[in-house]
């Protein structure tokens, strides 16, 4: 069954960029593409549990930024050495000008 949060406003993210969101003791990043979409993934890289909001966004790819492990944060897929375990995904939304996140 869907959980829907508010994570954030559309205005807080930058295109090309990526923020931390926390709840109820988990950790999740929050990004905006170049083409204006949002997208949500686990917070922590799967290789050492750096926070990914500290990474770099590149196109569709954020890199952590203790090794330089790589995902497709659209899909999850790890993209590059150290990582080699995928991010889980949620599915997200925009309603009323919020990014709303389904943590159910």
């Amino acid at each position: 069954m869907p959980n829907w949060i508010a994570a954030c406003n559309v205005g807080d993210i930058d295109p090309e960029d990526v923020m931390r969101f926390d709840h109820g003791g988990h950790t999740f990043a929050i990004y905006r593409s170049p083409e204006d979409a949002y997208f949500a993934t686990d917070g922590l890289c799967t290789h050492e549990k750096i926070h990914l909001a500290d990474g770099l966004v590149m196109d569709h790819i954020i890199e952590c930024p203790k090794h330089n492990g790589r995902f497709d944060y659209r899909t999850g897929a790890a993209k590059g050495a150290p990582v080699c375990v995928n991010l889980k995904i949620y599915e997200v939304k925009v309603e009323g000008g919020k990014v709303l996140i389904d943590v159910g």
